[in-house]
C-alpha cells in the first residue's frame, strides 16, 4: 500500500511551478507573512513575522527573517543566505535558502527549497512561496495586511499546485 501512495505524492511535488521569471531587484526588500504551512523552523514565531530581503555584489541574497517569540514575547532573528538554484534551467524563481553556517554550506542538505510560485508581476505587492516537496508554503505581502480576495487567489493556486491549505496558519501582525 505504502509503495503505491509514494508515486503519487512525487507526482503531486514535481506539480509544482514557479513563475517564469522574478525580478530580484524588486523582489529584495521587506515581505510580511500573512500566513504559513506550520514547520518546526517557526515553531516558537507568535505573530509579527517578517523577512527582509538584500541583493549582494556576489548576486547571493542576505535574508534576516524576525518575529515575535512566543514564549518571550521578544523580536526573533535569523540571518541567512539565498542563491539561485543551480536546476532552475535559467529562470531565477527557484531559490536555496541557508541558515546554517558558512563553513557548512558545502552541505547541499542544509540549503532549503524557496520556490516562489506567486507573485504580483505588476506591483511585487504579495507572493506565494513554497517548497517542491509541499512541506513548505507561505503568504507574503509588503503589507501586514492582505486584501481577502488576494488571499483566496493565493490560497486557490496553492491547492491547485497540491498544498494541503486546509493547514494554513494566519499570522498575527501588530
Amino acid at each position: 500500500m505504502m509503495l503505491t501512495l509514494l508515486p503519487a505524492v512525487m507526482m503531486l511535488a514535481s506539480a509544482v511551478q514557479p513563475v517564469p521569471q522574478v525580478d530580484l531587484q524588486r523582489y529584495a526588500g521587506t515581505w510580511y507573512e500573512i500566513a504559513r504551512l506550520p514547520n518546526r523552523f517557526q515553531k516558537s514565531c507568535a505573530g509579527d513575522v517578517a523577512a527582509n530581503y538584500t541583493l549582494n555584489s556576489d548576486k547571493t541574497i542576505k535574508v534576516v527573517n524576525t518575529c515575535r517569540d512566543a514564549g518571550t514575547g521578544k523580536v526573533k532573528t535569523a540571518e541567512g543566505l539565498g542563491r539561485v538554484a543551480k536546476e532552475d534551467k535559467g529562470a531565477n524563481s527557484i531559490l536555496e535558502v541557508r541558515f546554517a553556517p558558512a563553513f557548512l554550506s558545502f552541505l547541499s542538505a542544509l540549503w532549503g527549497d524557496y520556490r516562489i510560485i506567486g507573485l504580483d508581476a505588476a506591483n511585487y505587492s504579495y507572493a506565494l512561496v513554497g517548497s517542491k516537496d509541499l512541506q513548505y508554503l507561505w503568504i507574503l505581502s509588503r503589507t501586514k495586511i492582505l486584501d481577502d480576495a488576494v488571499y483566496n487567489k493565493l490560497t486557490a493556486e496553492a491547492a491547485r499546485q497540491g498544498y494541503d491549505i486546509k493547514q494554513l496558519v494566519r499570522t498575527p501582525q501588530k
